[in-house]
């Protein structure tokens, strides 16, 4: 009967461990939190496609905290100015105007965190009179900062065929 007893308790302590591990995080985000990050995903469209930096910086943490793997050298941007002096660089190649999509956009909100990846399309006319149609794939990790979801860290990518070393820039499925 003691053994009975004692092993209950540990069944017992063991399921309410973790339950109190548990709940809080599924009980954490609001539930406008996922909205809130499409939104900002959102406005990030309308800044890319109007080649406007500064509403595109608007959607990531300001300050030294931001950190960008990009699929262009450097290995990565550390901090919000590296950044956005990227993003000009960036607009410099192209001649006219861009169209930029995301889709297949999946977010996970809690509390203060949250994630989301999804698939970025890109077309537009190169400087040089070339056109340049690039697929990415990204991932983003947000920050809610005073009520505000901001981009902390993001990583974006392209598949690689590893026999050839060249990158697959159209990333169909």
């Amino acid at each position: 009967m003691q053994n009975m007893t004692k092993a209950t308790a540990i069944i017992t302590g063991g399921a309410l461990a973790i339950a109190l591990c548990t709940f809080p995080a599924t009980v954490g985000a609001g539930a406008g939190d996922e909205a809130k990050i499409r939104a900002l995903e959102e406005q990030f469209v309308a800044a890319f496609n109007a080649k406007d930096v500064d509403a595109i910086m608007k959607v990531y943490v300001p300050g030294n905290s931001l950190i960008v793997f990009d699929v262009v050298p450097p290995r990565q941007y550390v901090g919000a100015q590296a950044y956005r002096d990227d993003w000009v660089k960036f607009f410099n190649m192209f001649k006219g105007p861009v169209k930029f999509e995301i889709s297949d956009l999946a977010i996970m909100a809690d509390r203060t965190l949250a994630y989301s990846h999804s698939i970025q399309h890109l077309t537009g006319a190169h400087a040089n009179g070339s056109s340049i149609d690039l697929t990415v794939r990204v991932t983003d990790a947000y920050r809610k900062i005073k009520g505000q979801w901001l981009i902390e860290h993001e990583h974006v990518s392209v598949p690689v065929d590893l026999d050839t070393g060249k990158p697959d820039l159209a990333s169909k499925p």
